[in-house]
């Protein structure tokens, strides 16, 4: 009787240290709904979108007011009046909620329960406040410093298409034929 019940206690304790190995595990759980609401207000994401939306416009404008005088024309005095004005109701107009929601089986599909608990705790943190809080300025600023780069690249690649479509064009005008089908 005694070797029954130490036997049980041993069996007890045994399956009392295994159980949290054997039990599904935060690291692993799938993220639910909530957990990713969660994530997101953590990161303050509605206010997030519209900041960086925001401190994206001076790019927009820039490349607005570029493109002006790349076609030769000055911009009418009240166009960046209008450009705000316009901007703004894009903005204001934006349906965050929806694009929240349409976001969250994303979050859901890449990080576990696990991963969405250690980026609610950075987000909690004084650097993750930080980072937050300057986020929608580092990207404003990151789009203004690549903006020459990414009008430069795109001018080449539009030279290289339209001299691409030109070769094609040539190539079809000499009477180049297409593949021979046969039925």
């Amino acid at each position: 009787m005694k070797a029954v019940l130490i036997g049980a206690l041993y069996l007890a304790v045994c399956l009392a240290f295994s159980a949290p190995a054997l039990a599904p595990s935060a690291d692993t759980d799938p993220a639910s709904k909530d957990d990713v609401i969660l994530y997101l207000r953590t990161m303050h994401s509605h206010d997030m979108m519209q900041k960086t939306m925001q401190a994206m416009l001076g790019s927009m404008r820039q490349m607005f007011s570029e493109q002006f005088e790349k076609d030769g024309k000055t911009p009418p005095a009240d166009a960046e009046k209008h450009f705000n004005a316009i901007m703004d109701e894009v903005i204001k107009g934006m349906p965050l909620d929806e694009m929240t929601e349409a976001t969250i089986p994303v979050y859901q599909k890449h990080f576990t329960k696990g991963d969405i608990d250690h980026l609610i705790a950075f987000y909690s943190s004084p650097t993750g406040q930080k980072l937050l809080d300057e986020m929608p300025a580092i990207t404003g600023e990151s789009m203004t410093a690549m903006m020459p780069i990414m009008v430069k690249y795109m001018d080449n690649s539009k030279q290289r298409i339209q001299q691409q479509v030109k070769e094609m064009e040539k190539g079809a005008g000499q009477g180049a034929q297409g593949p021979d089908i046969q039925k």
